[in-house]
C-alpha cells in the first residue's frame, strides 16, 4: 500500500506539468488550429532559461521560474509574428511543414549553442525528504506541483474570467464574427501562441531542476503534450489537464508494477486505446476551449 501511495505522489508532481505542456498545446490548436511542432523546444528553452539564470546569472531560484515563463512567452510572440502571421489562411500542411522546419533549426541552434553535455541546476531546497508516514517526497517536487497547480489555475482564470480569455473563445468559436465585433483576432492568434509557448517553458523550467537538462529532451515531451491532448480532446482545457494526469498515472503504475523501461509504453497503450474506441478524446465536447 505505501509504494501505491509512493506512485500516487509522484503522479501528482507528473501531472501537473503534463498538464501545463497539454494545455498549451490544446490552446494553440483549438484557436489557431496549428501543430505546434516547436512545443517540445519551448519546453527545452524553459529548462535552459532556468539553468542560466540559477548558474551562470546567480541569481535567485524562485525568481527563474518567472522569468522563464517571461522568455517563453516572448519566444512564443516571436514565432507567430514572423513565422505564423505571414502564412495566415495558408492550408494547415504548409504551417505543418514551416513549424517542423523552427522545430529542427530551433532545437539545432540550442545543441550548437550548449552542446551536448548534460547541465544540472543547483535548488535550495534540503536533500532530506519530507517524510509523511509511509511516503517520501522530495522538497523540491512538493514546489514543483504547487507552482503547476498555481500556473494552471491562472491560466483557468485568464480563459474564463478575463475579456482576454472571453476574445479568445469567441475566436475559437467564429473568428470573422468575432473580427465583426471588434476582436482584433491577430492580437488573439499572437497572445494565443506567446500562453501556449509560456507554459510549455515554465514545464521544462519546473522538470529541468528535477532531471538534467540536455537539447534533445523536449522530444519525448512533445510526444506526450500530443498524448495528452488526444486524451483529453483537441481544444479540451479541462480534458488536457486530466489527460495529464491519466498519464502521468499510467507512467508511474507501469513503472512501479511492470517495469520502468515500460514507463513510456505504458501511457501510449492507453492512447492507442482512446483512439481505437473514442478517436475524438475521452473529453470531448461541443465548445472545446475554457
Amino acid at each position: 500500500m505505501s509504494e501505491f501511495l509512493q506512485h500516487l505522489i509522484n503522479m501528482l508532481v507528473l501531472g501537473g506539468t503534463y498538464a501545463l505542456l497539454g494545455i498549451g498545446l490544446t490552446l494553440i490548436f483549438g484557436i489557431m488550429n496549428v501543430v505546434n511542432f516547436t512545443h517540445g523546444v519551448l519546453y527545452t528553452f524553459g529548462a535552459y532559461i532556468m539553468f542560466i539564470v540559477v548558474q551562470q546569472l546567480g541569481l535567485n531560484f524562485f525568481l527563474a521560474l518567472p522569468i522563464a515563463v517571461l522568455a517563453g512567452w516572448l519566444l512564443g510572440a516571436t514565432i507567430e509574428l514572423t513565422l505564423l502571421r505571414p502564412l495566415r489562411g495558408s492550408d494547415i500542411d504548409t504551417t505543418m511543414l514551416v513549424m517542423i522546419g523552427a522545430w529542427i533549426a530551433m532545437q539545432s541552434g540550442t545543441l550548437w549553442i550548449w552542446g551536448g553535455v548534460a547541465k544540472s541546476v543547483t535548488t535550495p531546497f534540503p536533500e532530506a525528504p519530507l517524510v509523511l508516514g509511509p511516503v517520501s517526497v522530495s522538497w523540491l517536487r512538493l514546489f514543483v506541483l504547487a507552482a503547476a497547480a498555481m500556473l494552471i489555475l491562472v491560466t483557468y482564470l485568464l480563459i474564463n474570467k478575463t475579456s482576454l480569455g472571453r476574445a479568445m473563445r469567441a475566436t475559437f468559436q467564429d473568428h470573422d464574427t468575432a473580427s465583426l465585433m471588434g476582436v482584433n483576432v491577430d492580437m488573439i492568434y499572437t497572445s494565443t501562441f506567446a500562453i501556449g509557448s509560456s507554459l510549455a517553458a515554465a514545464a521544462g523550467a519546473l522538470l529541468g531542476p528535477v532531471y538534467v537538462i540536455f537539447p534533445q529532451m523536449g522530444d519525448l515531451a512533445a510526444v506526450k503534450a500530443f498524448a495528452i491532448v488526444i486524451l483529453g480532446g483537441l481544444g479540451n482545457i479541462t480534458g488536457a489537464v486530466i489527460g495529464g494526469f491519466i498519464l502521468a498515472l499510467a507512467e508511474e503504475l507501469g513503472a512501479g508494477y511492470v517495469s520502468s523501461g515500460y514507463r513510456d509504453a505504458m501511457g501510449f497503450l492507453i492512447i492507442i486505446a482512446v483512439l481505437i474506441f473514442r478517436p475524438t478524446g475521452l473529453f470531448a465536447r461541443a465548445e472545446r476551449v475554457g
